[in-house]
């Protein structure tokens, strides 16, 4: 557990105090500040953590953070300078952006608690009961009319399979089937009737999460129908549930004329009753086929017809069904839908889908594996830094997981329900990158059929972008990316108006940016802005002792990809890898150990020294030269493109499918490697070789 020492008790100090309580992962050395009457104080005497007025009597005592949340940038300097070399001191800034986020959390939990509040009563205040059940068949929500309907206390529901609390329900089998039941009669435990309605419920991916189920008490009704003999009474009762009901329905005779309207009806047609009795089936049609006509032809129902009705043409769907008494038709009845609801219910579901698409961030820190104290560093840094809205750089060698870290950095952001876009800056030329980045105007691209296009920066808008090989990118990019990060605006290419956008961006390289800036090829000004907040990932051979944890995940990973079983490596296959020094990081490291499991027998649970492939030692890669052959009768570009392969393929197996050192090698830039990679197919050619 770290040992912290807060220095301030003001506003920021405080809520980092509360903060690091309701944690309990961090022990809080004391609290310390000048002012005796400091907030933070107090907070600290009353949760019996100790304070003082002087930091200096408390940073030798084995402290491992000091939060420095007064904003004295002198008291920072002074921290600096006084700390041990293990410590890290977190400045001021980050205190007062702490106390922002959690005022701002509790406004959050106070508004979702008021919208939970409210959709609580709603449910509750209808008059139909409500039952919903998870893909395991237990109950997890109740309204009280449902408590009241089926005489079972709320508490007894939830959490309990269905089946135990209603044991005549088909819920489950609507779970089984994905096929709701539309006003089925079930007679409860306690003699009650209802009429109820099943759904399955199903995300925007098809998958199940559950189901639910709308029921009405209709024993009084029953038990009236059962007694009243005369017509006159059923007709009274059955107008009545005709009128109560919510569906928007029409019933004519077999001649088409129309004898029942319903109110829902008359609101969404906006006829009154007396524009509707008596009068053909087609009075109210704005626009289409009477559908009460066709029905009464053909004597077969129809569904999901569209049509306009009444005078403000109001788009609807229509359900009509005939009315057969003893083998006579005696009419038939219509059910209208408001096309207008079902729009809005549409576009909510694509906006959700929509949202879904967007969270293109895959990772989070629980997938980055590694538990040595440079691994912890880093991740600790990567955490504070999700929480504020500072630039991040990402610095490391290739393949050690620097878009795992910005994965991880969005997904423990607030904007983490928002976009999350990546970009690798050397894997396009500059006119390419320009366009994809920033868009393009009306008219600018050629035979363009839409237009203008939007760039990465307007669709990561709210969001992140994530721009890998920030190293590569040419200087006139790069004065375009220091305006974004300066002014928050974009021009699109051959646009004139300046476009606002709210990105979060990271960025990472494998390049050494400060002799970049020396030679000229990367600007110091995008530098400092892109460096306030850097986080150095550590190469595989600095945390050697990750490689038991690293090879255990990647041996599950691989398993999903091969279909195999196996366990682990043994004794002397994991210290065989410990003395390698892993140029190509973990990326390497993989590629090794799925060769070995490629080598493995069917059935063969441990990697043993035999399964894995000769790691190469410096006088191995001496000998890795290209295959120079005599002349073949090619003509002079053939053999210099064959000659070109060869030697790019050499390189790029010596670095151990390094791009960066590869290109670093040959004396050539990332993106130039990356077109004559693609152009020679070599990078699939050589690690399928390598398998």
């Amino acid at each position: 557990m770290k040992r912290v020492l807060i220095i301030g008790g003001g506003k920021g100090g405080t809520a980092l105090l509360k903060l690091l309580i309701a944690t309990n992962r961090m022990k809080i050395v004391a609290l310390v500040d000048t002012d005796k009457h400091a907030p933070g104080l107090k907070a600290a005497e009353a949760n019996h953590i100790p304070t003082g007025r002087r930091w200096q009597d408390w940073i030798d005592r084995d402290i491992d953070i000091v939060i420095e949340a007064t904003g004295s940038e002198e008291v920072l300097q002074e921290l600096i300078k006084a700390r041990a070399r293990k410590t890290v001191v977190i400045p001021g800034s980050v205190a007062y952006i702490t106390a922002e986020l959690l005022e701002e959390k509790e406004t959050l939990l106070s508004q979702l608690k008021n919208e939970a509040h409210t959709q609580e009563l709603i449910m509750n205040n209808i008059h139909e009961g409500m039952i919903v059940i998870d893909d395991s068949e237990s109950v997890v929500f109740v309204n009280k009319r449902a408590e009241q309907i089926v005489d079972v206390p709320r508490k007894e529901f939830l959490h309990k399979p269905i089946r135990e609390v209603i044991d005549q329900t088909r819920l489950p089998k609507v779970l089984r089937s994905r096929k709701k039941e539309v006003n089925q009669k079930l007679i409860l435990e306690n003699g009650k009737k209802v009429i109820t309605t099943r759904i399955p419920i199903i995300d925007a991916n098809n998958r199940l999460k559950g189901a639910f189920a709308v029921f009405r008490d209709i024993t009084e009704v029953v038990e009236l129908a059962e007694q009243v003999t005369g017509l006159k009474e059923v007709k009274k009762m059955l107008e009545a549930i005709f009128h109560s009901s919510d569906e928007a329905i029409s019933v004519v005779d077999e001649e088409g004329l129309g004898i029942m309207v319903n109110p829902a009806y008359t609101r969404i047609t906006g006829l009154a009753e007396k524009d509707i009795i008596g009068k053909p089936a087609s009075t109210d049609i704005t626009e289409g086929e009477s559908m009460h006509m066709k029905v009464l032809q053909t004597r077969r129902p129809v569904r999901g017809v569209r049509m306009k009705v009444g005078p403000a043409k109001k788009e609807v769907l229509v359900n009509v069904a005939p009315i057969i008494v003893d083998g006579k038709l005696k009419g038939s009845v219509g059910v209208l839908h408001d096309v207008t609801e079902i729009t809005s219910l549409s576009s909510e579901l694509r906006r959700a889908r929509q949202i879904i698409r967007n969270l293109e961030a895959k990772y989070t820190f629980d997938d980055i594996i590694g538990s040595s104290s440079e691994m912890k560093l880093s991740l600790e840094q990567a955490r504070v830094g999700a929480k504020t809205p500072a630039t991040v750089l990402l610095r490391g060698e290739s393949g050690t997981g620097k878009e795992l870290f910005a994965h991880a950095i969005h997904n423990e952001s607030n904007r983490r329900n928002n976009k999350f876009i990546r970009v690798n800056c050397a894997a396009m030329e500059e006119k390419t990158l320009e366009g994809e980045l920033f868009g393009y105007a009306e008219g600018v691209l050629p035979h363009s059929k839409q237009g203008a296009k939007t760039g990465y920066f307007e669709d990561a808008n709210n969001g992140s972008i994530f721009l890998d090989e920030i190293g590569e990118m040419s200087l006139s990019l790069q004065a375009k990316l220091l305006r974004v990060l300066q002014e928050n605006e974009i021009f699109r290419v051959g646009g004139t108006k300046p476009i606002r956008v709210d990105v979060r961006i990271i960025t990472a390289t494998n390049v050494n940016l400060e002799k970049a800036i020396m030679n000229g090829e990367f600007r110091e000004d995008l530098y400092y802005r892109l460096n306030r907040l850097p986080i150095f990932i550590p190469a595989l051979r600095e945390r050697i002792e990750d490689i038991d944890e690293l090879s255990s995940h990647l041996i599950d990973k691989i398993n999903q990809d091969y279909g195999r079983n196996v366990r682990e490596l043994n004794h002397e296959a994991l210290t065989y890898l410990k003395t390698y020094s892993w140029p190509g990081n973990i990326r390497e490291l993989e590629n090794v150990i799925g060769r070995a499991m490629i080598k493995m027998q069917v059935g063969e649970e441990v990697i043993t020294l035999d399964h894995l492939p000769e790691l190469p030692t410096e006088k191995a890669v001496e000998n890795m030269k290209p295959d120079i052959t005599s002349y073949q009768g090619q003509p002079l570009q053939e053999a210099v493109e064959t000659f070109e392969k060869q030697v790019i393929e050499a390189a790029f197996k010596e670095r151990q499918f390094n791009k960066t050192k590869t290109a670093e090698a040959l004396g050539i830039s990332v993106r130039n490697l990356y077109y004559k990679m693609e152009k020679y197919n070599i990078e699939k050619k050589s690690m399928q070789d390598s398998s």
